[in-house]
């Protein structure tokens, strides 16, 4: 028969196992920052887009019947054109959707899409209710300032990347923040 130390040196093991097993089940203290979840900023046509949305991260996501992410270049078209497409699927059948449309892009470097410059739009659709689910161009938006920055357009290789930046405001709406913006593609 075990001593009474025995048991109690036992028992002691036992109970510590218990907890060192149980302090797994709780949930990380130290949230992970949104941006490390983004893609990273690359210039290879790695077919990547994501971006943080009031915070949020959004990336393209899901399926509908198409692609969920679509980046063209047309160096003909309007001065060249660029066209980047997403959409996200979550749960409940919600889907958003953001796109940037830009002209005319020639070369690298910054650009600014701010409300009034006529050199491209910005639209976000967040699949909630109307009005303030769906942000689009100047006819619904009192304030847009953003920013496309291409860090490589190679017509050549067919390869477009940069970063891009927006706040936009629609009266009566909370204001729409994308931040840290990316994306890298072939076109």
């Amino acid at each position: 028969m075990p001593s009474s130390l025995a048991l109690r040196k036992f028992l002691l093991y036992l109970c510590l196992l218990t907890l060192t097993q149980c302090s797994k089940c709780k949930n990380d203290p130290t949230p992970q920052d949104p941006a490390a979840q983004l893609p990273p900023a690359t210039q290879t046509g790695a077919g990547t887009f994501g971006c943080l949305v009031n915070g949020q991260v959004y990336t393209p996501q899901g399926n509908t019947g198409t692609n969920n992410l679509g980046i063209t270049y047309d160096p003909g078209f309007r001065g060249g054109s660029i066209v980047i497409e997403t959409y996200r699927t979550e749960g409940g059948g919600l889907t958003k959707y953001l796109s940037i449309d830009a002209a005319p892009i020639k070369a690298e470097g910054s650009y600014s899409l701010n409300l009034g410059t006529g050199i491209g739009e910005v639209l976000y659709s967040s699949g909630g209710p109307a009005p303030c689910g769906f942000m689009y161009d100047s006819r619904d938006v009192t304030y847009r300032k953003a920013t496309l920055l291409i860090t490589r357009l190679d017509v050549n290789s067919r390869i477009i990347a940069g970063t891009f930046n927006a706040t936009i405001a629609r009266a009566g709406c909370d204001t729409l923040r994308i931040t840290q913006g990316r994306f890298d593609a072939k076109f």
